[in-house]
Protein backbone atom coordinates (compact mmCIF):
# COMPACT_ATOMS: atom_id res chain seq x y z
CA UNK A 1 0.00 0.00 0.00
CA UNK A 2 0.99 3.68 -0.52
CA UNK A 3 1.17 5.71 2.67
CA UNK A 4 -1.51 7.83 2.45
CA UNK A 5 -3.81 4.61 1.28
CA UNK A 6 -2.18 3.01 4.39
CA UNK A 7 -2.98 5.74 6.62
CA UNK A 8 -6.24 6.02 5.63
CA UNK A 9 -7.26 2.28 6.09
CA UNK A 10 -5.48 2.40 9.24
CA UNK A 11 -7.73 5.46 10.44
CA UNK A 12 -10.70 3.60 9.29
CA UNK A 13 -10.09 0.81 10.82
CA UNK A 14 -8.96 2.81 14.46
CA UNK A 15 -12.61 4.69 13.88
CA UNK A 16 -14.37 1.20 13.51
CA UNK A 17 -12.74 -0.25 16.45
CA UNK A 18 -13.58 2.84 18.46
CA UNK A 19 -17.23 2.70 17.56
CA UNK A 20 -17.53 -1.18 18.44
CA UNK A 21 -15.34 -1.72 21.17
CA UNK A 22 -13.89 1.66 22.98
CA UNK A 23 -11.37 2.06 25.64
CA UNK A 24 -13.95 0.60 27.68
CA UNK A 25 -15.11 -2.38 25.89
CA UNK A 26 -12.32 -4.29 24.84
CA UNK A 27 -12.22 -8.07 23.26
CA UNK A 28 -11.20 -10.40 26.45
CA UNK A 29 -9.14 -12.85 26.18
CA UNK A 30 -10.60 -16.32 27.36
CA UNK A 31 -9.15 -19.85 26.62
CA UNK A 32 -6.96 -17.88 23.90
CA UNK A 33 -9.99 -16.68 21.49
CA UNK A 34 -10.53 -13.17 21.65
CA UNK A 35 -14.25 -12.75 23.15
CA UNK A 36 -15.87 -9.11 22.73
CA UNK A 37 -17.55 -7.20 25.17
CA UNK A 38 -19.56 -4.02 24.28
CA UNK A 39 -20.79 -2.99 27.85
CA UNK A 40 -18.56 -0.27 30.07
CA UNK A 41 -18.03 -2.47 33.14
CA UNK A 42 -18.39 0.41 35.13
CA UNK A 43 -21.78 1.21 33.93
CA UNK A 44 -24.74 0.40 36.37
CA UNK A 45 -27.95 -0.07 33.86
CA UNK A 46 -31.17 0.46 35.53
CA UNK A 47 -33.68 -2.30 35.63
CA UNK A 48 -36.84 -1.56 35.01
CA UNK A 49 -39.72 -2.47 36.74
CA UNK A 50 -41.00 -5.86 34.22
CA UNK A 51 -43.82 -7.11 37.38
CA UNK A 52 -46.65 -5.96 35.13
CA UNK A 53 -45.06 -7.62 32.01
CA UNK A 54 -47.41 -10.93 31.47
CA UNK A 55 -45.25 -12.78 28.63
CA UNK A 56 -41.90 -11.97 26.62
CA UNK A 57 -41.68 -13.67 23.45
CA UNK A 58 -38.98 -13.95 21.83
CA UNK A 59 -39.01 -14.62 17.81
CA UNK A 60 -36.36 -15.89 15.34
CA UNK A 61 -35.73 -18.20 12.41
CA UNK A 62 -34.56 -21.84 12.27
CA UNK A 63 -31.63 -20.59 9.03
CA UNK A 64 -29.05 -18.94 10.89
CA UNK A 65 -26.71 -21.66 12.27
CA UNK A 66 -24.77 -21.64 14.18
CA UNK A 67 -27.62 -18.57 15.88
CA UNK A 68 -30.45 -20.20 15.38
CA UNK A 69 -31.85 -23.22 13.73
CA UNK A 70 -33.42 -26.71 14.72
CA UNK A 71 -31.02 -29.23 16.21
CA UNK A 72 -31.27 -33.12 15.42
CA UNK A 73 -34.21 -33.52 17.86
CA UNK A 74 -35.86 -30.55 16.29
CA UNK A 75 -35.78 -28.33 19.23
CA UNK A 76 -35.24 -24.69 18.82
CA UNK A 77 -31.49 -24.07 19.51
CA UNK A 78 -28.51 -21.92 18.58
CA UNK A 79 -26.20 -18.53 20.36
CA UNK A 80 -29.54 -16.16 19.76
CA UNK A 81 -31.89 -19.23 21.84
CA UNK A 82 -29.19 -19.54 24.92
CA UNK A 83 -28.82 -16.04 24.57
CA UNK A 84 -32.67 -15.02 24.83
CA UNK A 85 -32.61 -17.69 28.04
CA UNK A 86 -30.07 -16.16 29.94
CA UNK A 87 -31.20 -12.91 29.35
CA UNK A 88 -34.40 -14.05 30.90
CA UNK A 89 -32.97 -15.55 33.74
CA UNK A 90 -30.55 -12.90 34.54
CA UNK A 91 -34.12 -10.56 35.09
CA UNK A 92 -35.65 -13.52 37.32
CA UNK A 93 -38.45 -13.52 34.45
CA UNK A 94 -37.71 -16.87 33.08
CA UNK A 95 -41.37 -18.35 33.49
CA UNK A 96 -42.55 -15.34 31.54
CA UNK A 97 -40.25 -16.05 28.41
CA UNK A 98 -40.71 -18.06 25.38
CA UNK A 99 -39.41 -18.42 22.05
CA UNK A 100 -41.03 -18.89 18.71
CA UNK A 101 -39.21 -19.61 15.53
CA UNK A 102 -41.19 -17.60 12.12
CA UNK A 103 -40.28 -16.99 8.88
CA UNK A 104 -38.03 -14.25 8.29
CA UNK A 105 -40.80 -12.24 6.46
CA UNK A 106 -43.47 -12.52 9.66
CA UNK A 107 -41.00 -11.93 12.27
CA UNK A 108 -41.53 -7.82 11.91
CA UNK A 109 -45.15 -8.36 11.65
CA UNK A 110 -45.05 -10.28 15.02
CA UNK A 111 -43.92 -7.11 17.00
CA UNK A 112 -46.09 -5.12 14.92
CA UNK A 113 -49.56 -6.83 16.10
CA UNK A 114 -47.99 -7.80 19.50
CA UNK A 115 -47.43 -11.50 18.80
CA UNK A 116 -44.15 -10.97 20.19
CA UNK A 117 -42.45 -8.70 22.27
CA UNK A 118 -38.66 -9.49 21.05
CA UNK A 119 -36.69 -9.63 17.74
CA UNK A 120 -33.12 -11.92 18.16
CA UNK A 121 -32.50 -12.59 14.82
CA UNK A 122 -30.12 -10.44 12.74
CA UNK A 123 -32.78 -7.26 12.13
CA UNK A 124 -29.73 -5.03 10.04
CA UNK A 125 -29.72 -1.50 12.32
CA UNK A 126 -30.93 0.70 9.58
CA UNK A 127 -32.42 4.24 9.42
CA UNK A 128 -35.75 2.84 8.31
CA UNK A 129 -35.63 -0.07 11.11
CA UNK A 130 -34.46 2.38 13.77
CA UNK A 131 -37.59 4.41 12.82
CA UNK A 132 -40.30 1.14 13.84
CA UNK A 133 -38.13 -0.57 16.29
CA UNK A 134 -36.12 0.43 19.22
CA UNK A 135 -32.73 -1.61 19.94
CA UNK A 136 -30.53 -2.91 22.47
CA UNK A 137 -27.00 -1.86 22.31
CA UNK A 138 -25.07 -4.63 20.14
CA UNK A 139 -23.84 -7.84 21.74
CA UNK A 140 -21.76 -9.34 18.79
CA UNK A 141 -20.46 -7.79 15.13
CA UNK A 142 -19.60 -9.92 12.36
CA UNK A 143 -16.18 -9.10 11.47
CA UNK A 144 -14.71 -9.68 8.00
CA UNK A 145 -11.31 -11.69 8.34
CA UNK A 146 -8.34 -12.88 6.05
CA UNK A 147 -7.43 -16.38 5.51
CA UNK A 148 -4.31 -17.79 3.46
CA UNK A 149 -3.07 -21.33 3.39
CA UNK A 150 -0.64 -22.11 6.06
CA UNK A 151 2.74 -22.68 4.29
CA UNK A 152 1.95 -19.33 2.20
CA UNK A 153 5.24 -17.52 2.37
CA UNK A 154 3.85 -13.96 3.12
CA UNK A 155 6.57 -10.94 3.73
CA UNK A 156 5.25 -9.74 7.15
CA UNK A 157 2.05 -9.94 9.39
CA UNK A 158 -0.34 -7.35 8.69
CA UNK A 159 -2.71 -6.57 5.71
CA UNK A 160 0.13 -4.77 4.04
CA UNK A 161 1.92 -8.18 3.05
CA UNK A 162 -1.29 -8.81 0.34
CA UNK A 163 0.11 -5.90 -1.99
CA UNK A 164 -0.11 -7.36 -5.07
CA UNK A 165 -1.26 -10.63 -4.15
CA UNK A 166 -4.39 -12.49 -5.79
CA UNK A 167 -7.47 -12.11 -3.15
CA UNK A 168 -10.44 -14.03 -3.40
CA UNK A 169 -13.71 -13.03 -2.45
CA UNK A 170 -17.50 -13.48 -2.82
CA UNK A 171 -19.01 -11.51 -6.01
CA UNK A 172 -21.81 -8.76 -4.90
CA UNK A 173 -21.02 -8.67 -1.45
CA UNK A 174 -20.41 -5.98 1.81
CA UNK A 175 -17.13 -8.00 1.59
CA UNK A 176 -16.49 -7.07 -2.07
CA UNK A 177 -16.81 -3.56 -1.33
CA UNK A 178 -14.93 -3.19 1.83
CA UNK A 179 -11.84 -5.27 0.44
CA UNK A 180 -11.91 -2.57 -2.57
CA UNK A 181 -12.42 0.20 -0.61
CA UNK A 182 -9.57 -0.65 1.89
CA UNK A 183 -7.10 -2.85 0.86
CA UNK A 184 -6.85 -1.26 -2.84
CA UNK A 185 -3.25 -2.64 -3.77
CA UNK A 186 -4.42 -6.14 -3.65
CA UNK A 187 -5.69 -7.65 -6.91
CA UNK A 188 -9.78 -8.76 -6.80
CA UNK A 189 -10.73 -12.43 -7.51
CA UNK A 190 -14.44 -12.80 -7.67
CA UNK A 191 -16.43 -15.62 -7.12
CA UNK A 192 -19.96 -16.47 -7.25
CA UNK A 193 -19.62 -19.44 -5.30
CA UNK A 194 -17.96 -20.18 -1.57
CA UNK A 195 -16.64 -23.52 -2.33
CA UNK A 196 -15.31 -22.68 -5.50
CA UNK A 197 -13.50 -19.62 -3.76
CA UNK A 198 -12.51 -21.92 -1.18
CA UNK A 199 -10.94 -24.57 -3.18
CA UNK A 200 -9.02 -21.95 -5.16
CA UNK A 201 -7.49 -20.97 -1.68
CA UNK A 202 -6.40 -24.56 -1.08
CA UNK A 203 -5.36 -24.71 -4.36
CA UNK A 204 -2.89 -21.76 -4.46
CA UNK A 205 -5.09 -20.07 -7.23
CA UNK A 206 -5.61 -17.29 -5.42
CA UNK A 207 -3.15 -16.35 -2.60
CA UNK A 208 -5.70 -15.04 0.18
CA UNK A 209 -9.45 -15.13 0.55
CA UNK A 210 -11.54 -12.53 2.30
CA UNK A 211 -14.70 -12.69 3.73
CA UNK A 212 -17.18 -12.93 6.75
CA UNK A 213 -15.97 -13.87 9.57
CA UNK A 214 -18.23 -16.23 10.27
CA UNK A 215 -18.20 -18.10 7.80
CA UNK A 216 -14.60 -18.36 7.32
CA UNK A 217 -13.84 -19.46 10.64
CA UNK A 218 -16.25 -22.98 10.34
CA UNK A 219 -14.85 -23.39 7.09
CA UNK A 220 -11.40 -23.49 8.87
CA UNK A 221 -12.21 -25.92 11.33
CA UNK A 222 -13.87 -28.35 8.77
CA UNK A 223 -13.04 -30.80 7.04
CA UNK A 224 -13.39 -29.82 3.81
CA UNK A 225 -10.48 -27.18 5.15
CA UNK A 226 -8.18 -30.09 6.26
CA UNK A 227 -6.26 -27.89 8.09
CA UNK A 228 -4.94 -26.45 4.91
CA UNK A 229 -5.79 -22.74 6.34
CA UNK A 230 -5.32 -20.06 9.02
CA UNK A 231 -6.98 -16.43 9.76
CA UNK A 232 -4.50 -13.57 8.74
CA UNK A 233 -4.53 -10.17 10.09
CA UNK A 234 -7.57 -8.42 11.20
CA UNK A 235 -10.63 -8.49 12.04
CA UNK A 236 -11.91 -5.96 10.34
CA UNK A 237 -15.64 -4.07 11.63
CA UNK A 238 -17.25 -1.35 9.62
CA UNK A 239 -20.75 0.23 10.18
CA UNK A 240 -20.75 1.65 6.91
CA UNK A 241 -19.83 -2.09 4.86
CA UNK A 242 -20.96 -4.29 7.42
CA UNK A 243 -23.62 -2.77 9.53
CA UNK A 244 -23.62 -1.40 13.70
CA UNK A 245 -23.90 -5.70 14.82
CA UNK A 246 -26.01 -7.81 16.51
CA UNK A 247 -29.04 -6.82 18.57
CA UNK A 248 -32.18 -7.20 20.04
CA UNK A 249 -35.35 -5.55 18.70
CA UNK A 250 -38.54 -4.40 20.39
CA UNK A 251 -41.70 -2.54 19.30
CA UNK A 252 -41.48 1.05 20.57
CA UNK A 253 -44.36 0.29 23.07
CA UNK A 254 -42.19 -2.40 24.73
CA UNK A 255 -38.85 0.23 25.41
CA UNK A 256 -38.52 -0.78 28.97
CA UNK A 257 -37.71 -4.34 27.39
CA UNK A 258 -34.28 -2.48 25.67
CA UNK A 259 -33.37 -1.30 29.19
CA UNK A 260 -33.95 -4.76 30.97
CA UNK A 261 -31.95 -6.45 28.30
CA UNK A 262 -29.37 -4.21 28.19
CA UNK A 263 -28.87 -4.89 32.03
CA UNK A 264 -29.06 -7.92 31.92
CA UNK A 265 -26.49 -8.31 28.49
CA UNK A 266 -24.34 -6.05 30.67
CA UNK A 267 -24.31 -8.53 33.81
CA UNK A 268 -23.92 -11.46 31.86
CA UNK A 269 -20.69 -9.77 30.39
CA UNK A 270 -19.40 -9.02 34.35
CA UNK A 271 -20.15 -12.68 35.47
CA UNK A 272 -18.50 -14.39 33.05
CA UNK A 273 -22.34 -15.84 31.37
CA UNK A 274 -21.73 -14.22 28.02
CA UNK A 275 -18.26 -15.52 27.12
CA UNK A 276 -19.50 -19.60 28.12
CA UNK A 277 -22.38 -19.00 25.52
CA UNK A 278 -19.61 -17.37 22.62
CA UNK A 279 -17.13 -20.59 23.56
CA UNK A 280 -19.97 -22.86 23.42
CA UNK A 281 -21.16 -21.91 19.91
CA UNK A 282 -17.95 -20.23 18.36
CA UNK A 283 -15.17 -22.73 19.84
CA UNK A 284 -12.54 -21.10 16.88
CA UNK A 285 -13.70 -17.04 17.81
CA UNK A 286 -14.32 -14.69 15.04
CA UNK A 287 -11.86 -12.36 15.90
Amino acid sequence: MNAPLAFKGIFRFACALAVFFGVTAPLARANDILVPNYMDPRERIPVPDLKTVSRIRFVTTVDFPPFNFLDQTGRLAGFHVDLARAICAELDILAKCQIQALPWDELEGALTTGQAEALISGLAITPDSRASHRFTRPYLALPARFALRRDAEIGGAGAAALQGRRVGVMDGTAHEVLLRDWFTDVKPVIFSRPEWMFDALKAGTVDAVFGDGLQLSFWLSSQAADSCCRFFDGPYFSQDHLGEGLSIAVHPRNEDLVTGFDHAIAALNRNGRFTELYLRWFPNGLY
